[in-house]
């Protein structure tokens, strides 16, 4: 066999590829939905370098979708300690920026700094100072992958709060365990961390190290027992994100400026030969990358399989929404995926309808909030006086939407005739609403100004 065919079969092996339907009977069983909320977190869980803070996985939309979802807040030179998912998770940087790491067990430590020369006992010797796996950039904006158990860590390396919103898949076919949230710590001491999700008073935590028998681990690293003691954390007050005062030392390749990080690899060809090389991220706030973009309205930008190939691994997309003063993103349906909503800026009035005709969910959305849309629910959103930004998390590599308005919508595709009978109109009526709306997805609201906008990204 080719060495690329054997490594494209271990990345497939690696990610446990099924062509299953995203989802299985216990999520279907969970979307009887009559009332969806604006959800805002439900537990802080405080550490040395910030906080994390929880939506309750157990509210009936997020049982539909079978998603959780947490935000950390990172202070500057914080560092989040080494941890993995029982789920692939999806990580938008929603302000700040900073480096992290993704540990595959396997691959090669190809960032190594240059070699050393000493005098010991009277001889030349050589040796490395540090090597280890290839750690990326990342800045506002970035959509980031990271498998179910791929070890993860990040350090907050600018000068003001780094936050980030994470959606961690639990019912995705990579999950064997149940659908509860799990966050397994390698390093540290996450005791305050590990209450969350209802786990309370069910005895110690602690990083994965804890449960270990400590002359084994002695015998495992070649360490004394201090050291030991030291790698278990039983001692260690700090939480899950710990403060770095005189800043992370690390091999890394020096920061190339935000318009050439955003720029896209114009030689790749879709195919990642091993998961050590896979890209894991991509860029949503850049303007120049939008799918859909209406001068007086806003604009819309996608990354799914086809522009990130990780993610049909994943099963995940993303998608990012920013809306001027008034305007309307057409009603539509997700026809493949659940939808979780996450604003980023401003306020919207966003309408949810179910299959009954019903609204389950008629309000405003604000900054910080999160709102579940089941897949094939009917939604629409109108922006604020501030206008209104979001990214969107969907549960599919490739999710698909179908519009209710506009030039592609479904009624744009119905015969007029059809149209007139159906709503019981004049057929003048009819073509005045199949073809009024001539825009895609993207709407100008009545009141919004015709000059436009630059929208901060």
């Amino acid at each position: 066999m080719s060495k690329l065919f054997l490594s494209v079969l271990s990345f497939l092996l690696l990610f446990g590829l099924s062509f299953a339907v995203h989802g299985s009977s216990w999520q279907q069983g969970q979307c009887q939905i009559s009332r969806i909320d604006a959800r805002e977190p439900s537990i802080r869980v405080r550490a040395e370098a910030g906080v994390t803070e929880i939506w309750d996985f157990n509210n009936d939309e997020f049982q539909c979708a079978g998603v959780s979802i947490h935000r950390h807040i990172i202070q500057a030179k914080g560092l989040m300690l080494p941890a993995y998912h029982n789920a692939p998770v999806l990580v938008y940087i929603v302000q700040g920026r900073g480096i992290q790491g993704v540990l595959i067990s396997g691959c090669p430590e190809t960032f190594e700094s240059s070699q050393q020369f000493s005098e010991e006992a009277g001889e030349r010797s050589q040796r490395f100072r540090d090597k280890h796996q290839k750690i990326g950039h990342f800045r506002q904006g970035d959509i980031i992958a990271i498998p179910a158990g791929a070890a993860h860590w990040a350090y907050n390396d600018g000068d003001k709060e780094l936050i980030v919103v994470v959606l961690q898949d639990n019912s995705n076919q990579a999950n064997q365990l149940d659908q509860i949230p799990r966050s397994f710590f390698v390093a540290g001491n996450p005791a305050r961390s590990q209450q969350q999700y209802g786990q309370q008073g069910q005895g110690k935590t602690g990083n994965v190290f804890r449960g270990f028998d400590a002359q084994t681990l002695v015998e495992v690293f070649g360490v004394d027992e201090e050291t030991v003691r030291k790698i278990q954390g039983e001692d260690d007050e700090r939480g899950h994100l710990i403060k770095i005062e005189r800043g992370l030392q690390v091999i890394r390749p020096p920061f190339s400026g935000e318009e050439e990080y955003g720029r896209r690899d114009a030689a790749a060809n879709g195919l990642e030969e091993t998961i050590c090389t896979a890209k894991n991220r991509e860029n949503l706030d850049d303007p120049s990358r939008a799918d859909v973009y209406n001068p007086s309205a806003g604009r819309f930008s996608t990354v799914n399989s086809l522009t990130l190939p990780i993610l049909s691994y994943l099963r995940l997309s993303a998608a990012r929404g920013v809306l001027y003063k008034n305007a309307i993103f057409s009603p539509h349906w997700v026809v493949n995926a659940h939808s979780i909503i996450y604003a980023t800026r401003g306020d919207a009035r966003i309408q949810i309808v179910d299959h009954k005709g019903q609204a389950v969910f008629d309000g405003q959305v604000q900054e910080g909030q999160v709102v579940v849309v089941p897949q094939n629910f009917a939604v629409v959103k109108q922006a604020g006086e501030q206008g209104f930004e979001w990214v969107e998390f969907n549960t599919n590599d490739n999710a698909m939407v179908n519009t209710l308005s506009g030039r592609t919508s479904a009624l744009k595709g119905l015969p007029a005739s059809v149209i007139e009978n159906a709503y019981q109109i004049p057929l003048s009526e009819a073509l005045r609403l199949k073809n009024l709306r001539q825009e895609t997805l993207i709407f100008s609201g009545r009141r919004s100004s015709q000059s436009g906008r630059v929208a901060t990204a």
